[in-house]
């Protein structure tokens, strides 16, 4: 049950505001009507997001707000605010806070808001188990991708420890769902920033026209639609440490201004020329293979170096050998509590079937396939008949920059097909069929979770069941949890 601390001494409407967006079944709500009250109710029971005024009536937000950070600088602070123009509201997000609303609350906004905020406070605290490695060992909060004892998992939980202290910047590679950001959490953890933020920011999933203001901030009037200015990322994380996770897709521009902060320090936000100074760890992740993507100048050279200077690699899993059986067997248990099923071993036949498949997908793939298979099982055994279909072993997926892909010169093929004189769609059957391989592809992937696999387009679920049906590409074993079936 998330836990929200209001400090407001509106206590006729706010409060009533907060409850309608946050039902008490799901949320636990404490009141405080000054700083003094909420201070005192903090530090009885610390919350996971604090909604703070910034006009209280025995001091200022700003003063209760820097005796939050000092008590746990982890705890994000969202504050709320009647005047517009409110310069203190954006000293405050300098200082760290995560974010400011205008009141009265547009609640879709304060879910938006605080369910960012609960996601970056359960990443923040959740432990990051390094070494559940024995047959029997429970996998506490669902952080399961770095279990194991297999030799390269040793030396990746070795490599976690020398660097971790170290406050310089890691670089973490390995195929999609091979735990990235959980090494990242791992590092964050046990280092010297432990009492500060942490924030994870996906570079692929935030377009690009968006992502430098969302890391660097921007100023009032700086492109259309900036009507104030926003403090980015690496403001709000100040003290702390940074993701960037997938790195390899971030645009070249901006790689640049990642590798100035990196050498200086600094940077300026959009449309400003003030110099900003920077107190962050940055750690980067990718699933590209970065060294050929910078001799192929996808990627620049100069900041694969900068970021390059110790290299975490995760192994797939199909090269983690017994470890499988142990990551199934834990998986099955704590997924079967999740779901009420009573299973509590996998067939032999069932787990040949899991050690024969090449996992592309990797920890998240298994996940995936785990939880499905319960969801058809009946008893204590999990048999193989309960299994997706599972393709066999194949070559394993590679990285490389666009031209050099099997795939695109097949697109290319498509293409010269197309080509004569007559033709009037091209351009629109070409898309229309790098779509059909697109979706196949990721939902493929994804086990037929439309959920993820919306996540990984960057499209709203009802856009990809919309393109399903105009492509006509159907989905065999297609998963909708309640979520997917509900309104966009």
């Amino acid at each position: 049950m998330a836990h929200l601390l209001l400090i407001d001494d509106d206590l006729a409407i706010l409060p009533d505001q907060v409850r309608h967006a946050f039902p008490p079944s799901l949320h636990l709500l404490t009141l405080a009507g000054t700083g003094a009250e909420g201070l005192e109710r903090l530090r009885a029971s610390p919350p996971d997001v604090v909604l703070l005024d910034l006009r209280l009536p025995d001091r200022s937000g700003l003063e209760v707000y820097a005796q939050i950070r000092a008590f746990d600088a982890r705890i994000p602070v969202i504050f709320v605010t009647m005047a517009k123009t409110a310069d203190t509201a954006i000293e405050a997000m300098k200082l760290g806070a995560f974010n400011y609303l205008y009141k009265p609350l547009d609640l879709s906004e304060l879910r938006r808001v605080v369910a960012e905020a609960l996601e970056v406070t359960r990443l923040m605290r959740s432990a990051v188990v390094l070494n559940a490695s024995g047959p029997d060992a429970e996998i506490d909060g669902g952080d399961a991708a770095l279990s194991g004892s297999c030799p390269a998992m040793l030396e990746v939980y070795k490599a976690i420890g020398r660097v971790a202290a170290q406050d310089t910047t890691v670089l973490i590679t390995g195929e999609s769902g091979t735990g990235k950001e959980l090494v990242a959490r791992g590092i964050y953890q046990h280092s010297t920033r432990a009492s500060a933020p942490f924030l994870a920011l996906n570079c692929a999933a935030i377009p690009e026209s968006l992502l430098e203001s969302e890391l660097f901030g921007h100023e009032k009037g700086a492109f259309t639609g900036a009507d104030r200015r926003r403090i980015g990322k690496f403001e709000q994380c100040a003290g702390g440490t940074i993701l960037l996770d997938e790195i390899g897709d971030m645009p070249l521009p901006l790689q640049a201004k990642i590798l100035r902060l990196l050498q200086e320090q600094t940077f300026e936000r959009v449309g400003g020329s003030e110099t900003v100074r920077a107190n962050v760890r940055i750690i980067a992740a990718t699933h590209r293979d970065l060294k050929a993507w910078a001799a192929a100048e996808r990627f620049r050279a100069d900041l694969y170096y900068r970021l390059g200077i110790f290299t975490i690699d995760l192994p797939p899993l199909r090269e983690r050998g017994d470890d499988l059986p142990m990551l199934a067997n834990q998986f099955v248990r704590r997924f079967g509590k999740e779901l009420g099923r009573s299973v509590r071993q996998i067939a032999p036949e069932a787990m040949e079937q899991l050690k024969a498949y090449a996992w592309p997908g990797n920890i998240r793939e298994l996940q995936s396939v785990i939880k499905q298979a319960l969801l058809k099982s009946s008893g204590d055994v999990l048999l193989a008949a309960f299994l997706p279909p599972l393709a066999p072993a194949s070559s394993p997926p590679t990285s490389v920059p666009p031209g050099e892909d099997g795939a695109l010169s097949g697109i290319e093929g498509f293409i010269r097909s197309q080509l004569s004189r007559d033709t009037t769609d091209c351009y629109a059957q070409t898309h229309r069929h790098v779509d059909k391989i697109l979706l196949s592809v990721v939902l493929d992937f994804t086990c037929g979770h439309y959920g993820q696999a919306a996540r990984i387009l960057g499209i709203s679920r009802q856009t990809l069941r919309l393109k399903l049906r105009a492509l006509g590409v159907h989905v065999t074993h297609a998963i909708e949890t309640d979520e997917d079936t509900g309104t966009n």
